[in-house]
């Protein structure tokens, strides 16, 4: 009898005991970020270690490292991660079925906010006489590292143009491509990053460099009607040494995302402690690339839905 009162005991211990962390478990909620060292990661573990997000008590973010866009794009679709950072043209592209050798249609991502812009920047000599994408053909061109967004992007625009196999193609890293450009063994080379690129820098100390009017060839092309999640900036005159005058290009975005079964409730608590003064300011210390994340910026760049707790937040802020 005594031993059958101490099972029960047990028993109804252990239901409380599994009551009480039910009660006070945290959400788990995976952002995925990107390889290590790479500002896709820097994302993610900003806003795990920022302290107002640590101190919610219905969820818990925890960063975790990616082979970068598109598998991020694919992991939170299946729900792996909750969330993550993707760039636009992987958003729209994977939502309409339109990826490379990929037709299914990635319909659970959805835009979160805009964290930063990737401009497109096409190197070459002052003298080269190169002005244009079709001035490359039959020349030796840096496009990026194979597998990279700057090597996919590089492909994409200069496949639209029809030069892509008209150029001897060098698949390679920025710095690599500064190098082989100052020992002319490249006429150009390709950056898909932020400006000022210490590759630029660097292949400016050794040449009199010139930057190409990408926006001419994009426009003319009707390459923003066929992408529209590219948008037009330009590089700022002096921005490089020598190059004293604005060159026109265009950007993708990075952009938070989150799978459509995260709670509203959830992104809109996220998005209200992170874009604040000094959940801004935060992000900004841990990278310099963030120093354009605002509230007038946050629904920039997104030509896809965006979740209903961002679309909420962006509303009551006025940006939508």
């Amino acid at each position: 009898m005594k031993s059958k009162h101490l099972l029960i005991i047990g028993f109804i211990a252990v239901l409380t005991m599994a009551f009480c962390q039910s009660a006070f478990a945290k959400d788990r909620i995976v952002y995925g970020g990107g390889p290590a060292g790479g500002t896709f990661q820097v994302v993610a573990n900003a806003i795990q270690v920022y302290d107002p997000i640590k101190e919610v008590a219905e969820f818990k973010v925890q960063a975790q490292s990616s082979a970068g866009s598109v598998e991020n794009l694919r992991k939170t679709n299946s729900g792996r991660q909750q969330m993550s950072v993707v760039y636009s043209g992987h958003v729209y592209l994977g939502r309409n079925g339109m990826m490379k050798n990929d037709t299914k249609k990635y319909e659970d991502v959805l835009a979160v906010a805009w964290l930063y812009g990737a401009p497109a920047q096409l190197v070459t000599r002052a003298d080269s006489g190169i002005k244009s994408i079709k001035d490359l053909v039959g020349k030796k061109v840096g496009v990026g590292n194979a597998g990279s967004g700057a090597f996919a992007n590089c492909e994409l625009f200069f496949s639209h143009l029809g030069v892509w196999d008209k150029v001897e193609r060098n698949a390679m890293g920025y710095n690599d491509a500064a190098q082989a450009f100052g020992n002319n063994q490249l006429d150009a080379f390709w950056l898909f990053t932020a400006f000022p690129s210490g590759a630029v820098i660097m292949a400016a100390q050794t040449n009199d460099i010139a930057l190409v009017n990408l926006d001419a060839d994009a426009k003319a092309s009707g390459f923003y009607d066929k992408f529209p999640y590219f948008s037009k900036l330009s590089v700022p005159a002096n921005t490089y040494k020598g190059v004293d005058y604005e060159s026109p290009s265009f950007q993708d975005s990075a952009l938070w995302v989150a799978n459509s079964k995260v709670s509203a409730d959830v992104v809109y608590k996220m998005l209200s402690l992170i874009y604040t003064d000094e959940g801004l300011a935060h992000m900004k210390q841990q990278k310099k690339t963030f120093k354009y994340m605002a509230i007038a910026t946050g629904a920039d760049g997104i030509v896809t839905p965006f979740h209903p707790g961002a679309e909420k937040f962006w509303k009551e802020k006025g940006s939508l």
